[in-house]
């Protein structure tokens, strides 16, 4: 008896804690299905909001999530190198100040002819500061600019090569120097600015974007420009003082003005530093007219415009009101190749030049890739009495997105050609009458360049280069004019770095 009493409580006991226990599980059993009721009741009215979503587990929306963060923040495939610099980017960007630093790097090779065979490295290194007036301090419209460039490596062209159409535009003598300084104001909408200061017209005159591609200098600032303007004009890796108005006519019609002045080295050829500030050596003055068809509207991909395919059309014109040596007489009339010459040549008041643009997308199979089949063409001509070159040309066919999978990489094909003047040539040939002996008579030039743009990764460009020059210095050695100089060939590659 004493066992079962001592027994009766404690029985009693568990059943109440069982009791308890089945309630609690049963208030957790209505919970979890109240919790998933809800859940659902959720869900339903989401995709009712919004009828294209479309279900998913929480666990796999995450996956994906996860996926395109580390997909755009990883060091092989961020936008830059560098990425946001430790916050850095960020934070200037919330004051409009972007900051931009890029490395482009080659070597290349000259396997035959010119002036002697071999490789040469050459790099170029740019650094661009930006700021944006209105989230700076209010003021709407405004940008201001500044770049500086460090260059160093050798010359192939000048060490090996002596062609007058050079193997690449990033050549010049090694310096770390001021490039642009300016200030561009927009008005009415933005269908007016005015930029003025320090500045380098061929980030926007006489441009083609298709040529852009190619390696050789003349496909960039083209030769014309580069042997007759003074000092070869403001152009990489020079810049000028001036003042420029771009307004939009129509929304296919653009027209830009400048006025420069006219010699970007001035009374200091020797400044490497960029800061000759010049303004006492004549003017130069530069008008274009920009024509585009079927361009994409703002946020589309490019050659998205519409039916037709894109292009862009320019007209264009500069005048140089300087004075200009004649090529091939002197201020008596006599060949400068005579004896009896004073050696004074002739000047002539004013240099001026005419030329032709086009950009245009002529095949395009699927409107929404990126392939694309692109042609260009340049010319240029100015007048054969007071300059080494008369008429300058390119023409070239791009395709983008040439394989699959391959959207951001492009091949290429070009040309690029350059007539001498009348009066140079001239002069040569009474140099050879004069000499009596053996003399280079100049007459043009062409180089022929193959070209493969490979995208690493969306900071990272490789460039496989091949160039082949025919009658290399234009038929006239520049080391020495009495021998012949071979045509030239030239392979290299280059690499292009955001950092």
């Amino acid at each position: 008896m004493k066992f079962a009493q001592s027994t009766e409580p404690a029985c009693k006991a568990r059943s109440l804690r069982d009791s308890v226990s089945r309630a609690g599980a049963m208030r957790r059993a209505a919970l979890c299905t109240a919790l998933a009721w809800a859940s659902l009741t959720a869900g339903a009215a989401m995709a009712d909001a919004n009828p294209d979503a479309t279900p998913e587990a929480p666990e796999a929306d995450l996956n994906i999530k996860a996926t395109q963060t580390d997909q755009w923040t990883g060091f092989w495939n961020r936008p830059t190198m560098l990425g946001d610099i430790g916050g850095l980017r960020p934070w200037l960007g919330k004051y409009g100040v972007t900051f931009a630093l890029t490395e482009t790097s080659e070597v290349l090779a000259n396997l035959r002819g010119g002036l002697a065979r071999g490789a040469d490295y050459d790099g170029l290194t740019t650094a661009t500061v930006q700021m944006d007036t209105q989230k700076a301090f209010g003021l709407p419209g405004g940008l201001f600019n500044v770049s500086a460039l460090q260059i160093h490596g050798a010359n192939l062209s000048a060490n090996k090569l002596g062609t007058l159409n050079t193997a690449s535009g990033i050549e010049a003598d090694d310096a770390t120097r001021l490039w642009e300084l300016w200030y561009q104001q927009s008005f009415l909408n933005k269908r007016v600015d005015v930029k003025i200061g320090q500045q380098s017209i061929d980030q926007e005159f006489i441009t083609s974007t298709n040529s852009a591609l190619f390696v050789n200098t003349m496909f960039g600032w083209p030769a014309l420009p580069s042997y007759d303007m003074p000092s070869g004009g403001p152009a990489y890796p020079l810049a000028d003082l001036g003042v420029r108005v771009r307004g939009q006519i129509t929304p296919s019609l653009t027209a830009l003005a400048g006025v420069f002045d006219g010699d970007p080295l001035g009374n200091n050829p020797n400044n490497k530093s960029g800061t000759n500030f010049n303004l006492h050596n004549g003017t130069l003055f530069i008008g274009e007219l920009q024509y585009a068809i079927n361009q994409p509207a703002d946020g589309e991909m490019v050659g998205a415009g519409g039916d037709g395919l894109p292009g862009t059309y320019k007209l264009g014109v500069w005048y140089n009101n300087g004075s200009f040596a004649d090529q091939r007489f002197d201020n008596t009339g006599l060949s400068l190749a005579n004896p009896a010459s004073t050696g004074v040549a002739q000047n002539h008041h004013g240099d001026y030049s005419f030329y032709a643009v086009a950009d245009q997308m002529i095949w395009r199979p699927d409107p929404d890739e990126a392939r694309s089949l692109n042609v260009f063409a340049r010319v240029m001509g100015a007048p054969g009495d007071r300059n080494l070159v008369s008429v300058a040309a390119n023409l070239g066919v791009v395709l983008k997105a040439p394989f699959a999978g391959r959207d951001n990489d492009s091949a290429g094909i070009a040309l690029t050609y350059i007539k001498i003047g009348n009066h140079v040539n001239g002069l040569d040939q009474d140099n050879l009458a004069f000499s009596g002996g053996p003399y280079g008579v100049r007459t043009s030039e062409t180089t022929l360049e193959a070209t493969y743009q490979y995208q690493v990764n969306p900071w990272w460009q490789l460039q496989a280069d091949a160039q082949y020059t025919f009658n290399a210095g234009a038929g006239q050695n520049p080391s020495d004019p009495t021998q012949p100089l071979r045509n030239t060939f030239v392979v290299g590659v280059r690499t292009n770095i955001t950092f």
